[in-house]
């Protein structure tokens, strides 16, 4: 029964991890419906502050900020990247970081130096290995992220942006689509898109606002705080995606442990009947014997 009995303390041991894992798809439930609506509180900001953003520069276009001003010449590149601080949800780091290299490499082959800003443990741990400079880094944010936590690292960034030390910057995370789908996308960050201004380009009445204490520096703060909420906005997004990318890891591993479990029974059993059998086997031997 020594067989027998080396298969029960597997059982033992996968179920202790099934009901681990178990519990970890319920957590991870539960932190996405709060990931979630994190996510969707953070967009009507963002939405509000690109429209006064885009009637900003279109009311007032003797003035260039260096946020919309596009570089003829594009040398240098950074990128902020989000990632998760702790591991257990599938592929969900790897497929970004795996689309960031690829975008890092053709940057290198086009003679474009590239500077790295990171957020999160994981992408800390990766990214410090590779050849790019890491300017700037933000780790152990929690479940619910704060924005002051982010706003030193972000400004890094900004100020080389501003000081013309790089031409471009990308943020780089994981789209929520939906619980079973997370996107890693690439989104140009600085300077900002032409779409920031579309919905005052369709405007066609002519009121403004009443500056204090100027436009320029009105549009000056706005920026900075727009560029906060992007990067903030694509934290808890990642944050929403690490928790679904979790859960479904979870119930995988909960789904694997249980056709085990099934294996590992069925085995024991067959080792018990055989033990069995020998056992029935030795006793009639031994009463034919005397």
């Amino acid at each position: 029964m020594s067989g027998a009995k080396e298969i029960r303390t597997q059982i033992k041991s996968v179920s202790n991890t099934q009901k681990i894992t178990t519990a970890m798809e319920m957590v991870a439930a539960s932190k996405m419906r709060g990931a979630q609506q994190r996510m969707q509180a953070a967009l009507p900001y963002a939405e509000k502050m690109r429209q006064v953003i885009g009637h900003l520069a279109n009311a007032n276009p003797e003035y260039q900020h260096p946020f919309l001003v596009r570089r003829d010449e594009v040398k240098r590149i950074g990128y902020i990247i989000v990632s998760s601080d702790r591991g257990l949800c599938g592929g969900l780091n790897n497929n970004l970081f795996r689309t960031i290299i690829k975008a890092l490499r053709d940057h290198d082959q086009a003679g474009q130096e590239t500077r790295l800003c990171t957020v999160g443990s994981k992408a800390i741990q990766f990214f410090s290995r590779l050849s790019a400079p890491v300017i700037g880094e933000v780790s152990q944010l929690g479940d619910t992220p704060s924005l002051q936590d982010l706003i030193g690292t972000v400004k890094v960034v900004m100020d080389q942006y501003a000081e013309g030390e790089l031409d471009q910057v990308y943020i780089c995370y994981n789209r929520f689509v939906n619980t079973m789908t997370q996107s890693p996308t690439v989104e140009q960050l600085l300077p900002l898109p032409e779409h920031a201004d579309d919905e005052t380009a369709k405007r066609t009445h002519s009121w403004d606002y009443i500056y204090e204490p100027s436009a320029p520096q009105a549009l000056d703060l706005l920026l900075e705080r727009y560029i906060e909420s992007l990067v903030y906005q694509a934290v808890v997004e990642n944050i929403a995606c690490e928790q679904a990318a979790r859960m479904v890891a979870m119930k995988s591993a909960s789904d694997n442990a249980g056709k085990l479990i099934d294996d590992l029974n069925l085995a024991y059993n067959k080792a018990r009947q055989a033990a069995i059998t020998t056992e029935l086997s030795e006793i009639v031997a031994g009463a034919e014997a005397v």
